[in-house]
């Protein structure tokens, strides 16, 4: 009985032990992922990186990971001389291969991202004094209140659908202009210039395609996967 609980006790302390390396291994392995994303993406800051699956060291033993999450925090995009403030952006890689050296992720099998917009900032990056603000959905498209800023028509209020582009550009265009616009010379002109914009979000890790926008009443959720995805660094 006393040999049964001194197994027991040993079993448990190596456990403990096995844990705790675990854990340490893990912990090394997620700061060098996020310094790698970090500097390949060009952030300000390191990502927070989070690497699911127990134990840890199995998975290293095979260079495999199940599931790496990283939340890169914000990102911007230009169009004509705008910035568009993307302030979340987050992705989940699956079927991570390890380097070499066991030491950082270099590449995943599939991934999935999402990116959130605020309509304070969709409305900084389309400038002029425009506000854009929820709209709903209409036949299946994403929609947005945009107000130009025209002097002549200062009551005007547009719909404006966004949609995905080539897979990393987001495209906001005015369904349709009021009667009263299209009669007055240069109006539809002077709108569009306000309403109709790309950004091109070409910041998104390894080969993420943009596939979908979607219109929340708190801002525009925009999703993204890939294959064969390349960690940049």
């Amino acid at each position: 009985m006393r040999a049964l609980r001194v197994l027991l006790f040993i079993g448990v302390i190596l456990g403990g032990l096995f844990v705790a390396a675990d854990r340490v291994a893990v912990n090394l392995v997620e700061d060098k992922a996020a310094d790698k994303i970090r500097a390949g993406q060009g952030l300000d800051k390191a990502p927070n990186v989070s690497i699911k699956g127990f134990p840890f060291l199995t998975q290293v033993a095979g260079r495999n990971l199940q599931e790496v999450d990283a939340d890169l925090g914000g990102i911007e995009a230009k169009a004509d001389g705008r910035t568009l403030r993307v302030d979340q952006l987050s992705a989940q890689f699956h079927d991570v291969a390890l380097t070499s050296d066991y030491m950082s992720i270099e590449s995943a099998a599939s991934a999935t991202g999402t990116a959130r917009i605020s309509y304070a900032d969709l409305t900084k990056a389309a400038g002029g004094d425009v506000k854009i603000t929820y709209g709903g959905e209409k036949n299946g498209r994403s929609q947005v209140k945009i107000s130009p800023n025209l002097p002549v028509l200062s009551s005007l209020d547009v719909t404006g659908s966004l949609t995905i582009v080539g897979g990393n550009t987001v495209r906001l265009r005015a369904d349709g202009l009021p009667a009263m616009c299209r009669a007055l010379p240069g109006c539809e002109t002077k709108v569009r210039a306000q309403t109709d914009h790309d950004w091109k979000l070409d910041q998104l890790p390894g080969n993420l395609k943009l596939e979908k926008v979607v219109t929340k009443a708190d801002g525009i959720s925009i999703s993204a996967s890939g294959k064969d995805v390349k960690l940049p660094g």
